[in-house]
């Protein structure tokens, strides 16, 4: 198993001087999202070959590794321009993880068109769900066959506000797919919105699990539906959290558990964001509980 940390609050630290950090941090991988210096948010990756090159020294001489690399693309975009871009600018993703001797990418099922788009719906909203499916599926037509002649993983989520936010049907497209490049991810803080038991989902997805996220969250749902209080009441809204263990309501015995019953042996990523002012504890005690429970379950 691969226990890697997720650097978006640390992404102040220089590129080079991160994998020292990381290590110092206690980690010995990273799952490296989106910086402005290396994988942008939406456009074509920053990496060049000089940087790239710096970069796997940096890494290398720290004893740290990509367990990871996280590119955010609209390749779900029903605006078949938009989606076009997103397919090079994944192939150039696809690049850069062979140059940095990565061998997976991780993602997100993906909002639809951009913000800038005239008549731009929220997807869930269900506006964009049925033509942003098609255009994911074109996508991964595209970019499966690449993958698996270049040997690169690719572990996917679905996301609050994404076209598909829930367990099902993203579990289901995965397996549609029929390649074994192409895995689910489970994101813990993602888990109210996924479904209701937590236990059995873990489970139905084992055969094509090969990540998860760990971070707490709130259920959104409890409470009479008033966990979070929104004004104007009734106002759309998709709240989550990425909060330290024990901050939130997940179950961290039940998915703990459950991981090992499955035998789960991928990347455990440690991805909290509330705690910019305080990123460094929050890391280093994410670090330490995650430890804790594999200890529990798994045996020191």
């Amino acid at each position: 198993m691969k226990i890697a940390l997720d650097p978006y609050m640390h992404r102040h630290v220089p590129l080079l001087e991160l994998p020292r950090f990381v290590a110092e941090l206690g980690y010995e991988y990273i799952e490296l999202s989106p910086r402005a210096d290396f994988l942008d948010w939406w456009v074509r990756p920053r990496a060049y070959p000089e940087r790239i090159r710096a970069f796997k020294r940096a890494l290398k001489d720290n004893g740290v590794a990509l367990a990871s690399l996280l590119p955010m693309y609209r390749w779900a975009s029903p605006i078949e321009a938009e989606r076009q871009v997103a397919v090079r600018n994944w192939q150039a993703a696809i690049r850069v993880a062979i140059e940095m001797e990565c061998d997976t990418l991780n993602s997100e099922f993906g909002r639809g068109p951009s913000p800038g788009v005239p008549g731009h719906c929220t997807c869930c909203a269900g506006a964009f769900t049925e033509a942003c499916e098609a255009a994911w599926l074109r996508s991964m037509e595209e970019l499966v066959p690449l993958l698996e002649r270049e040997g690169i993983n690719l572990h996917v989520e679905p996301h609050p506000e994404d076209w598909v936010e829930t367990f099902h049907p993203a579990i289901d497209l995965i397996r549609m797919i029929g390649s074994k490049r192409v895995k689910f991810l489970y994101c813990a803080p993602h888990t109210f919105y996924f479904g209701d038991d937590m236990r059995a989902m873990i489970r139905e997805a084992a055969p094509v699990l090969a990540h998860v996220h760990v971070a707490d969250t709130f259920d959104h749902k409890a409470s009479s539906g008033l966990r979070y209080i929104v004004n104007p009441p009734g106002a759309k809204v998709t709240v989550h959290q990425h909060l330290d263990i024990g901050q939130g309501e997940v179950d961290w015995d039940v998915f703990f558990e459950t991981l090992h019953e499955v035998g789960f042996d991928g990347i455990m990523t440690a991805c909290v964001f509330a705690w910019e002012e305080r990123a460094e504890d929050s890391s280093r005690f994410m670090r330490q509980e995650i430890q804790r429970y594999l200890d529990k379950y798994w045996g020191k």
